[in-house]
């Protein structure tokens, strides 16, 4: 499981595109809060990840967002989109 939380921050991470965790979590075929517990620490690589309906990522200061999260507006908020992508 891992491996594929850490292929899809990767991803978004190189994109510099935010998704959605819902989106994520459904692609991963687990629930939000057990993507949130394995996503570990707030830290810049992990922000990409946010609420759909604000696009922001839940809880984090402005020291633990990375520093192009808003340079694209699109999010990504379809798990068969992500899956897609990464051919998860």
């Amino acid at each position: 499981m891992q491996d594929k939380i850490i292929l899809i921050l990767d991803y978004l991470n190189e994109n510099q595109t935010r998704c959605s965790n819902s989106a994520a979590a459904k692609a991963l075929g687990i629930t939000a809060p057990e993507l949130k517990k394995l996503l570990g620490a707030r830290r810049p690589e992990t922000s990409w990840l946010v609420n759909a309906g604000t696009g922001e990522p839940a809880g984090y200061s402005d020291e633990e967002k990375h520093d192009e999260l808003y340079r694209v507006s699109r999010i990504i908020k379809s798990a068969e989109v992500l899956t897609r992508n990464l051919d998860l």
